[in-house]
Formats: C-alpha cells, sequence, structure tokens
C-alpha cells in the first residue's frame, strides 16, 4: 500500500447507473462517498431501457422522478404479440389503476438519460468522482477495505461497493463462477420519428414473440427505439461479434412484415451478446459487498437490471441508516452488521427476478405446441390482472426498499 492511503468512509467501485445509486444512496445518509471509474469519462453504452414502478419509486424516493420524466415517456401500454401473425395477445394499461396501485409510473428512457440523472444527483449532493481508477484487489485489514489500484494510488474505506458489472474484478472475493452464455444476442437502434411511424408505436411498449428471436418498440421523446433478440449460431459457438447481419435476417424471416421492416432500425456495427450468473447467496467479503450487476446480473426479459440496481441503493440505504447513521452520529463498526442486513434483504429477491428472467425468456421465444400454449395463456390473461406483477412491483415486498423513507434533499443527513 502506498505510504498515504486515500482516506473516505464509502468507496464505490464502479460508475454505471448500480455504482451512482449507492453512492447517492450513502452520501443522503451522511456517509463521505469516493466512486473510482476505470473509464476516463463517465457515460453509458446502448440505446432505451425500461424503469417500472419498483425503480420510479425509488428515484421518487429520492427526489430524481421528475428530472427523469424530463427525458423519458410513459407509454400508455405494454403490448405483447405474436410475431408471427400479428395477433395481440395481452396487454396492461400503465395509467388509472395500475400507477396508482403501485405508486408511480412506468417509464421508458435513454440509458445515457437515466445514467445523467444519476450522476448529477451525486455531484449535487458532494460525492466525490474520480475517473482513470482500475481497481485491481481489496482486501480487510483492522476492520477498514484496503483498495488497491493499477495505479499504486490506494484507497482505505470503513465499507467498498463492489458495483462493478458483469465481468466484476470483486465477485471471485465471495465466487468462484463466470458469466452463463444464453445463446442469444441483442441489436439496437434509435431512429428519428417520422410522418410514417404508426402511432400505436408512439404510445406503447410493443414486445413481439417468435420463435427464438423476439423484438421490442418503444418511443423515447423524439425517437423510436427497437431492439432485436434472437437464438445466434455464432454466439453459441463462441463468437461475440459477427462480421455479418445473416443471422440476423434468417431470425426473423417468418414474422410479419412490420417486424422485418423493424429490423432497418438497428445499428448492426456491434451486437450484445447477452449474459447472466447463477443467483449466488453471499454477497460479502469483510468490508466489501457487492450491488447491481456484480451480484446478480440478470437476463433483460424482464427489464429489471437497472431496476434492481436502483432497489440494491434504496435497501442498502436503509440497512445502514440504523446501524452505521445513527442518532449519535457515524458508526464505522455498523456497517458489518449493515452490509449483513442489506445481502441477507436482497439475495433471494433478486435470485428470484435472475431465475424468473430465464424462465420468461423461454416462454417468449418458444415453437410448436409450445407457442401454442403460450399463446392460450397470454390471452386468457386480462388487462388490469396484477397477479403476475405484484411479486415484482409492489411496494413492501420482501426484499424492496422501505415504503416510506427520507428523500434527498430532505435535509435530514446525519452530520459526516
Amino acid at each position: 500500500m502506498t505510504e498515504h492511503a486515500n482516506s473516505t468512509e464509502v468507496l464505490v467501485v464502479g460508475g454505471g447507473m448500480a455504482g451512482l445509486a449507492g453512492a447517492l444512496a450513502l452520501r443522503e445518509n451522511g456517509a463521505n462517498v469516493t466512486l473510482v471509474e476505470r473509464a476516463p469519462e463517465f457515460g453509458e453504452v446502448g440505446a432505451g431501457l425500461q424503469m417500472a414502478p419498483n425503480a420510479s419509486r425509488v428515484l421518487k424516493r429520492w427526489g430524481l422522478l421528475e428530472k427523469a420524466l424530463e427525458s423519458g415517456v410513459q407509454p400508455k401500454h405494454l403490448v405483447f404479440r405474436d410475431a408471427v401473425t400479428g395477433e395481440e395477445l395481452t396487454g396492461q394499461s400503465l395509467k388509472g389503476e395500475f400507477e396508482e396501485r403501485y405508486g408511480a409510473p412506468y417509464v421508458v428512457i435513454h440509458r445515457s438519460d437515466l445514467h445523467r440523472v444519476l450522476l448529477e444527483g451525486c455531484e449535487a449532493g458532494g460525492v466525490k468522482l474520480v475517473n482513470d481508477v482500475l481497481v485491481e484487489s481489496v482486501e480487510t485489514v483492522g476492520g477498514k477495505g484496503i483498495v488497491r489500484t493499477a495505479s499504486g494510488e490506494n484507497y482505505k474505506a470503513d465499507v467498498v461497493i463492489g458495483a462493478d458489472g458483469l465481468k466484476s474484478t470483486l465477485r471471485p472475493l465471495v465466487a468462484q463462477d463466470e458469466p452463463v452464455s444464453s445463446a442469444y444476442v441483442a441489436y439496437r437502434g434509435t431512429v428519428p420519428i417520422t410522418p410514417d411511424t404508426p402511432a400505436t408505436d408512439l404510445e406503447d411498449v410493443v414486445v413481439y414473440l417468435g420463435p427464438d428471436c423476439h423484438l421490442v418498440q418503444y418511443p423515447l421523446g423524439e425517437l423510436l427505439n427497437t431492439v432485436a433478440v434472437f437464438k445466434s449460431p455464432s454466439f453459441e459457438s463462441g463468437e461475440e461479434q459477427y462480421g455479418g447481419v445473416d443471422e440476423l435476417e434468417a431470425a426473423y424471416k417468418d414474422c410479419i412484415p412490420a417486424v422485418q421492416a423493424a429490423l432497418a432500425n438497428l445499428g448492426t456495427g456491434i451486437r450484445w451478446p447477452m449474459y447472466d450468473r447463477d443467483p449466488i447467496e453471499n454477497w460479502v467479503a469483510g468490508r466489501m459487498v457487492l450491488m447491481g450487476d456484480a451480484a446478480h446480473p440478470m437476463l433483460q426479459y424482464l427489464a429489471q437490471g437497472a431496476c434492481q440496481a436502483l432497489e440494491d441503493a434504496a435497501v442498502l440505504q436503509d440497512a445502514s441508516a440504523g446501524t452505521v447513521f445513527t442518532d449519535e452520529g457515524i458508526n464505522p463498526a455498523g456497517w458489518d452488521e449493515a452490509i449483513r442486513a442489506f445481502n441477507a434483504a436482497r439475495a433471494e429477491r433478486t435470485a428470484r427476478v435472475q431465475r424468473t428472467a430465464r424462465v420468461w425468456g423461454e416462454s417468449w421465444h418458444v415453437s410448436g405446441i409450445g407457442r401454442t400454449l403460450r399463446n392460450l395463456l397470454f390471452k386468457s390473461r386480462k388487462d388490469n390482472d396484477f397477479q403476475y406483477n405484484d411479486w415484482l412491483y409492489a411496494q413492501g415486498v420482501p426484499g424492496s426498499p422501505a415504503a416510506e423513507a427520507p428523500k434527498v434533499g430532505s435535509g435530514e443527513k446525519v452530520p459526516a
């Protein structure tokens, strides 16, 4: 370790959604927070994401929902259609009773816009943000997390939050596992909305389900966001990237013209191979705890990756508020109890989301008799039948944030 390690109460490793959310939540509790990011600049790649009420409630609690809504869109419906016939299978109204039941809106937003909202929240709250820092290892010495970096400029913290994503450097401290290939890849793209854009595409999130493929479309302001996901022979054989678009075109050859036409909206210069990991129960190693994709990377079929990262941050805020940040001031020893309580609260819930996302994806991509049975099941569901949603979206379900908590900017901070 360098002779003079940088000292902070909380060190967050990773400047994506999870890291920024965790830094923001703990800074609001009163912690001195430093966030380190390996990239030279902060930012997010990709296109849009869906933010369900369990996530928009967290932004609402932090006083950031209105900023997100300035850039995002509140769709009217979530609609599932058969990609081969175009038949509508089921739909969910996202206004009215849905929003009242779950206490917050369903929002679609560009990844970079949500990231910016969280980044600006961290900046305004006083989080110290440092770029170009490659963390190589973390160990716990004398009740402190010692973080060693490639540059030799090391850090000492009461607790280290590992939010460094799917290919986390810190996850090997708690699990000797590897990302799991799904055999599916995604192409994404956004194109300007024109007078020829179908009116329904400007109001709804539409999901077309096809054998070994699906396609999602929804509006992002003046843009139409399109995501195509399909089973890739080249990815199954080990190729993450691929030199042509023949696989993409072949995957949708049996789909209706509207779906095939939407493929023109995609950027085909890069594709996103889809991985997750098997759930693990323990995220804690000494004074280091994982969160976000480092702890529970999931396939995107429930649109919950960023949502669960925001939930993580809010639950960690709740857990530490009563043990670390007490009426008498900050209790550094309370971190052991706080991160164990956070891990215990979240592991079962996120494991269920991970496993359900896998099953949900399988149901989307069936063919033959499986497709027939799936369509019958989907068509039997009525709008505002919440039995399939409550476990994920409802307030106060086990493992989710407390229903009531101080909001960012409330002034209810514990002095550092």
